[in-house]
């Protein structure tokens, strides 16, 4: 099963507050008043790191194991479902004018679809994916 939950590593600030990267994710560098805040902010950057990666037809890394200090992060459910269906699509080989033509609907609602700023409904995307041949499936895990 594909995760999209990445290692990050939080460093104290010299100015105060947290600094968090991501091995994994190069582009992941933002910060947080407190640790809290850092990790909100690291979900929030990876959003915006998951969009650029999809717009630019990026692979997404396989999330390396947590090491010692690090912890694990992952964008918002409605990003991780897109990112999910994009997976899919890419292992496929399949264009969005393809799936489009499989869902019957205009190409224009695959790239929304795959927007990660654009709010789609999740039966929808579960079944792009499971026309794709995989299924889409959510976890739940204390914060």
């Amino acid at each position: 099963m594909k995760r999209f939950q990445y290692p990050v590593m939080l460093a104290a600030a010299e100015e105060g507050g947290w600094v968090v990267t991501c091995r994994d994710l190069p582009p992941l560098v933002t910060q947080g008043e407190d640790e809290q805040d850092a990790l909100a902010q690291a979900a929030d950057a990876m959003d915006e790191v998951f969009a650029a990666y999809m717009l630019d037809g990026v692979d997404f890394p396989e999330p390396s194991k947590a090491r010692r200090r690090e912890r694990l992060v992952a964008p918002p459910a409605e990003t991780v479902a897109k990112a999910a269906l994009y997976v899919a699509m890419r292992e496929a080989g399949i264009s969005k004018m393809q799936l489009a033509k499989q869902l019957g609907v205009d190409e224009k609602e695959v790239r929304r679809l795959l927007d990660p700023h654009y709010g789609s409904k999740l039966p929808r995307i579960a079944e792009a994916v499971s026309l794709l041949g995989q299924r889409l499936v959510i976890g739940l895990e204390p914060a």
